[in-house]
């Protein structure tokens, strides 16, 4: 019987197979982790996300723990008993405004503690506000920062690897500057380098160049080092819009294409018909 009330829904276990740091000791901690849900049963389509659950007793009284994480990898055969499941966790702490005290992340502490071998229990998969278009000859237009970049990871998996037939163009913009950029973006040492279409993928680093450089403006940097490109790609009816990532990153985009559209009146209005046509869609956390 679960642990954990009826109201978040059924729950099942999963297995930790892998965890791996992808980001240096110098930069915050974010580990790649591949869970195996025990349940063959279990499916899911990319962009989705699983809830992970820690047993309390937790400050407030809480009986448990929920936190979401995105699943970074595309759909595959089951493995073993079950069906693999990549995550991305950044180790978090909070400080407390009062205080000043600082606090670990429930469950992202909770995640880069568990060991290969250790269960844990999680719900789900969640529905998703993303959905890759049917037409192969789609372009996509991907945004993220940080760990916002898991999706997208799913997604050039799925078009690449498990396809193969992809026509339509594919950008990848993200900012990050703790090292993410190595493990998921366009470079020689990723499993993207595997499989991705130099034809019709191009991933632009948007690294910062100072050391204090937020991963927002390292965005903002690299979109307007590549924003004809992109602007190109906005204007062709068929191509869809993806952003994800922390509340900036769709800040940024905006300021960007709002200058390259003359004023955030008429870049609005492009948003709009995107967002109507089913052409647009966010994730979006805090």
């Amino acid at each position: 019987m679960s642990q954990f009330p009826s109201e978040i829904g059924p729950t099942t276990e999963a297995v930790i197979k892998a965890s791996q740091r992808v980001t240096s000791e110098q930069t915050d901690e974010v580990r790649h982790i591949t869970l195996e849900v025990l349940d063959p049963a279990f499916q899911f389509v990319e962009g989705q996300s699983i809830g992970v659950l820690v047993p309390g007793p937790h400050d407030f009284g809480n009986a448990y723990h929920l936190r979401r994480y995105s699943i970074a990898n595309a759909r595959n055969l089951p493995v073993g008993s079950g069906v693999q499941v990549d995550i991305l966790v950044r180790r978090c702490f909070y400080l407390d405004e009062v205080s000043g005290e600082r606090y670990p992340g429930v469950a992202s502490n909770y995640l880069c503690d568990a060991q290969v071998g250790d269960r844990i229990s999680i719900n789900g998969p969640h529905l998703s506000p993303f959905k890759m278009p049917l037409d192969n000859r789609a372009n996509l237009l991907m945004i993220g920062t940080g760990t916002g970049i898991a999706p997208f990871r799913a997604f050039a998996q799925l078009i690449y690897e498990r396809r193969g037939d992809w026509k339509g163009q594919v950008r990848l913009y993200y900012g990050g500057h703790s090292g993410l950029d190595l493990m998921y973006a366009n470079d020689e040492t990723t499993d993207l380098a595997n499989y991705y279409d130099d034809k019709t993928f191009k991933a632009f680093r948007a690294l910062g160049t100072r050391p204090l450089e937020t991963s927002s403006q390292a965005l903002e940097q690299g979109l307007a080092h590549n924003v004809a490109d992109a602007w190109r790609l906005i204007n062709e009816s068929n191509t869809h819009v993806f952003l994800s990532g922390l509340g900036k990153v769709a800040t940024v985009f905006d300021k960007v294409m709002a200058e390259q559209a003359g004023s955030e009146e008429a870049w609005k209005e492009i948003k709009r018909k995107m967002i109507e046509d089913g052409r647009w869609s966010e994730l979006i956390y805090d």
